[in-house]
């Protein structure tokens, strides 16, 4: 057994993390921890083979013996205390929920107190929200022990490092889950993080909860809140590793003026505030639909019932931005409402709104100000409370410069209640505002100040004092003093009174000092601008042509590129030049570092030349000179070659090299996705207007299908009037046919008619003359009753074409006419039948007088007429819808 110990412990860490003995992997837990805590740095190569394979730890924390996981997590400990935090990164999301599910709820303490600690360190070394976002899902674990261990390490993570280092809405969304558990052990841990997170946000967390709890809860609740509203307030127990180089570098420094994380200038941590916390909410659907009809009531109850069903609705702690255009100028309104009680609420409306939306409020502010403070002249102290308060709600939203042109008005209002709420009103802003006015507007609000001090009032001259007071503490006794000529010293002793008393929160900065005068230095030279001595110049060219000596080269500018021929040169050829310092700061080898640059003495032997700096880095670029002559040269403190690095430093440098190749990729990944987002954006931009032009589209159709649609109805009602008009003109024909028919009888039972011998000229003179008449008056009346209708035509168009040639005719075609013109012809030769028909007008009706065949011929036409008129019926009876 020994010797397989010591084959064991030659292996590997990694390989015996991974043992299937579990004592092998217990002791490979503590031998790493002993040499994490032995590494001089983070950067020490027993950390790379963990950092390679993270997922090591998660066979740590979560290993099946419980001895060798508390080791574990006491090298998972170890590793992340001295490995910092590049390990965190790595290693954080492949162990945290492991140890929520296995660690947190272990028999053993040792396990348990180091799987918080290793929380803690995780957020020490980063940052809190990936931390909690991990442990969350162990409040719904099934098992009720790990979900009280969850709540415990919560706890213990918000009582280290505070709500202003973690943020706590996510836990405030799953806490009311947590007081409905069944088991008692979670209800007390959840009672337990609740008053923890009291401690740091106080009357903010109940917006988030309160409501859901039973009253019975928030009875216990509030008696636990009760123990610990008089203790101080808390302060941030651990810092994180940020925090504490932040620390170490002011302390480096010599300030003193670094305080704790969140504190201001008071030494106390601002306090949280519910609309930090709460999530927006739209409010539109909890509004009533008849909210305006009600608003705009003659009856004070339906107004007041309005405003509180509103208020009522803006009862949440973040409201959603929307159009509330509406809905202040409605409560605008109210501040004119003769009924107080209208006025409060509304106001309360208003206080609502604004500390729901906060800066969103502010293009609503022109709206209900000038209102508002119109309504200040109302004496009772409740609606001028209510006032005050919405007035205070308004200014948070928007700032000191936007609402003084308002109030500088209204400090000049005839009325003096308005006067004296808008002064008051103006005192809260200047103690509020966090912003230092500019100098006009504190030229305005000292001018109105002193204005009220000669007023009648002393409340007035009270206010006026205070308002200078306040303004002089904001801005200095001495940034005061111009502001104050001219008043008397009583009024100057009652403003440095309020001076004295004054707290604001907006302090002029003191302007810093002037710097003092750098004394006096030579001009500064340019290297590579200075002219060279003449007796430099020789060395330099060694060889050169016998000519004339150039004149002096021209200054150059110290950004010219080095080793290109100057314009005034020779033929090319470069006079010696001296070394310039390197553009991004190395220091020159004749220059000092940290000092000036060191000017060569005239007098001074020439260096041996340098190396020219051109273009080339070839063999045609460096200098004929030995290298021993350039060796001194080099600055003392000039970096050690690259060969030097030892084999972990080069190590280093290549996983360096690789990490960056890897953020390149990342960054070339991310590149690419964001193009793809455009495109994809670009491609719902088109979908969206293809959709709202075939919503136009639509719209239009519909349009044209409505006016179709109306004109369809006109036509049907004219139609129905055609029917009208056809069925009465039927009824007509109906009635003549039966007149007719009657007619038609009668002529056939007369005796004259009866007798088989006569004359038929004597019996239509004389035995047929009444029943001629009576069939005169009855055409006669029908012709004007057609008449009378308007339907004579239209009656005499709907008959047959032969009907319409027998009534457009002078009878010619008629019965009674055919039988006067045979019988005429009979007697006399002579065409009688029309003179008669020329001499009065003749019946188209049978005539009574005329033998067998003008009675058939009657019979025929008869029946013609009712044929004709079963038609009609047949066509209209097919035309009705």
């Amino acid at each position: 057994m020994a010797d397989q110990e010591e084959d064991f412990s030659s292996l590997p860490l990694p390989d015996r993390f991974a043992h299937k003995v579990w004592k092998v992997r217990k002791a490979a837990y503590e031998d790493a921890a002993k040499q994490f805590a032995a590494t001089p740095d983070e950067s020490d190569p027993c950390f790379r083979p963990f950092l390679h394979d993270s997922g090591l730890w998660k066979g740590a924390v979560s290993d099946s013996n419980v001895a060798a996981q508390q080791e574990g997590i006491i090298a998972l400990c170890a590793f992340l205390k001295y490995g910092g935090r590049d390990g965190c990164l790595r290693t954080r999301s492949l162990t945290i929920t492991p140890m929520v599910e296995k660690c947190l709820s272990s028999t053993r303490a040792a396990t348990k107190q180091n799987s918080i600690e290793a929380l803690l360190l995780y957020i020490e070394l980063d940052v809190a929200g990936p931390v909690i976002e991990e442990m969350l899902p162990g409040l719904s674990n099934k098992v009720p022990k790990n979900v009280a261990a969850t709540l415990n390490a919560l706890t213990q993570i918000f009582h280290n490092y505070g709500c202003k280092v973690v943020d706590p809405k996510p836990v405030l969304k799953a806490l009311p889950k947590m007081f409905g558990a069944a088991d008692k052990n979670v209800r007390a841990e959840a009672t337990n993080l609740a008053v923890e997170l009291y401690r740091w946000l106080r009357e903010a967390i109940k917006p988030m909860f309160w409501g859901e709890l039973k009253p019975t809860q928030q009875t216990d609740l509030e008696a636990q809140f009760e123990k610990i509203k008089s203790e101080p307030a808390p302060k941030q127990e651990r810092l994180l590793r940020s925090q504490q180089e932040a620390m170490e570098s002011a302390a480096a420094a010599g300030g003193d003026d670094y305080g704790e994380e969140g504190e201001d200038d008071a030494g106390e941590p601002p306090e949280i505030d519910a609309y930090d916390l709460a999530e927006p909410e739209d409010i539109s659907k909890k509004i009533p639909p008849n909210f305006h009809d009600q608003l705009a009531s003659s009856k004070w109850k339906d107004r007041k019932e309005a405003v509180d069903a509103l208020h009522q609705a803006l009862g949440v702690p973040r409201i959603k931005d929307s159009d509330f255009h509406e809905i202040t100028r409605g409560l605008a309104k109210c501040m004119k409402d003769a009924n107080v009680a209208v006025v409060t609420q509304a106001a309360l409306c208003i206080e609502a709104l604004a500390k729901g939306l906060r800066s969103g409020f502010g293009k609503y502010r022109a709206t209900v100000m000038q209102p508002i403070m119109d309504r200040l002249k109302e004496k009772k102290a409740t609606v001028s409370d209510a006032l005050g308060a919405a007035l205070d709600a308004v200014f948070e939203s928007t700032s000191l410069s936007e609402c003084l042109e308002d109030i500088t008005a209204y400090l000049s209002n005839k009325n003096p209640q308005v006067k004296e709420g808008t002064m008051k009103f103006l005192i809260r802003c200047l103690r509020t505002t966090r912003d230092v006015p500019s100098k006009p507007e504190i030229a305005s609000i000292c001018e109105s100040g002193k204005k009220l001090l000669s007023e009648s009032s002393q409340a007035l001259r009270d206010g006026g004092a205070e308002i200078l007071g306040t303004v002089m503490k904001i801005i200095g006794e001495r940034a005061m003093t111009p502001h104050l000529d001219g008043l008397d010293d009583i009024r100057k002793t009652k403003v440095k009174e309020f001076f004295e008393t004054a707290e604001v929160k907006a302090k002029e900065k003191p302007k810093p000092a002037p710097a003092p005068p750098k004394p006096a230095a030579a001009p500064k030279k340019i290297m590579g601008g200075k002219k060279p001595p003449a007796k430099k110049a020789a060395p330099a060219r060694p060889v050169s042509p016998p000519v004339v000596d150039p004149p002096p080269p021209t200054p150059k500018p110290a950004g010219s590129k080095l080793g290109m021929p100057k314009p005034g040169g020779l033929g090319g050829l470069k006079a010696p030049q001296k070394r310039l310092g390197a553009p991004g700061g190395v220091a020159s080898p004749r220059r000092p570092v940290g000092g000036p640059p060191v000017m060569p003495d005239e007098d001074e032997p020439a260096p041996p030349p340098q190396p020219r700096l051109g273009l080339s880095r070839g063999l045609a670029g460096r200098s004929l000179a030995k290298p021993a002559a350039a060796a001194p040269q080099m600055p003392p403190d000039s970096p050690p070659p690259s060969s030097g690095l030892t084999a972990v430093e080069r190590a280093e440098l290549e996983e360096l090299r690789a990490a960056n190749e890897r953020l390149l990729r990342q960054v070339d990944d991310m590149r690419q996705e964001r193009n793809k987002f455009m495109s994809e954006i670009a491609e719902l931009k088109n979908q969206n207007a293809s959709l709202i032009e075939d919503h136009t589209r639509d719209v239009l159709s519909i349009k044209a299908k409505e006016t179709q649609l109306v004109r369809a109805r006109s036509d049907a009602e004219a139609t129905e009037q055609v029917n009208e008009r056809l069925r009465r003109e039927l009824d007509r024909l109906k009635r003549a046919l039966s007149r007719a028919e009657g007619l038609g009888s009668t002529g056939m039972n007369s005796p004259g008619l009866a007798s088989p011998v006569h004359d038929d000229a004597g019996i239509y003179r004389d035995t047929g003359s009444a029943a001629a008449s009576r069939n005169r008056m009855s055409f006669a009346s029908n012709m004007s009753e057609e008449k009378e209708n308007g339907d004579f035509p239209a009656a005499r168009s709907k008959l047959s074409p032969e009907m319409r040639y027998e009534s457009a005719s002078s009878g010619r075609g008629s019965p009674a006419r055919g039988f006067r013109s045979v019988h005429s012809y009979r007697d006399d030769g002579s065409d009688t039948g029309s003179a008669m028909s020329r001499e009065r007008p003749v019946s188209s009706l049978p005539q009574p007088a005329g033998g067998g065949e003008s009675w058939r011929r009657a019979a025929e036409v008869t029946s013609q007429l009712k044929a004709r008129i079963e038609q009609m019926k047949a066509k209209q009876g097919l035309s009705r819808p």
